[in-house]
């Protein structure tokens, strides 16, 4: 059980903020959105950034998704891996990859399942997720690995965003929606 009461499915207040809750889901209003709408400025600005970091990047949806994965597993954040797990693999990524990202908590991301962007990458959310720090070896690696500086900026971004939801989500003890992934 959450800690604080889901509120109901059918909210239609304030309306223009459900709305474009709504719109983002599919319709529908989530678990994290029937918490976050306890406090809808709160909500409002969530939706905004979260918005934007899942639409609005340049950075391949693949690695975003592979980011998010892995910072969900570091922090124990199911519902996070849920969501995300398909998003990934609708990406491109592959089942074993998703398995191997189970296995973050406890060994280190390496090929064969992982190209060097995709390592960069989880290097790189694990050592933000765990020590906020990242060393200059893994920070060069992922540049060496992106386009250019504005997608390095969109990884670190997502990576510290999706460190934000997990905390969230985990605090609260917020529930996966029945039916996904765990």
């Amino acid at each position: 059980m959450p800690r604080i009461p889901y509120l109901s499915s059918d909210l239609h207040e304030p309306p223009e903020l459900v709305a474009a809750i709504r719109a983002r889901r599919g319709g529908r209003l989530l678990h994290l959105d029937r918490i976050l709408l306890h406090s809808p400025a709160f909500a409002r600005g969530w939706n905004a950034l979260l918005g934007a970091v899942r639409s609005d990047l340049d950075l391949s949806p693949r690695l975003r998704e592979l980011a998010i994965c892995a910072v969900a597993v570091l922090n124990g954040a199911d519902y996070e891996f849920a969501h995300h797990a398909p998003e990934f693999l609708e990406a491109g990524g592959t089942q074993a990859q998703l398995e191997g990202v189970r296995r973050m908590a406890q060994e280190d991301p390496a090929p064969p399942l992982f190209d060097a962007a995709e390592v960069a990458v989880l290097r790189l959310t694990a050592e933000m997720t765990r020590r906020i720090e990242v060393s200059d070896a893994t920070f060069a690696d992922v540049r060496a690995a992106l386009a250019d500086e504005q997608q390095v900026v969109e990884l670190i971004g997502t990576v510290a965003a999706y460190n934000m939801v997990s905390r969230f989500l985990v605090a609260l003890n917020i529930a996966p929606e029945e039916g996904l992934e765990k």
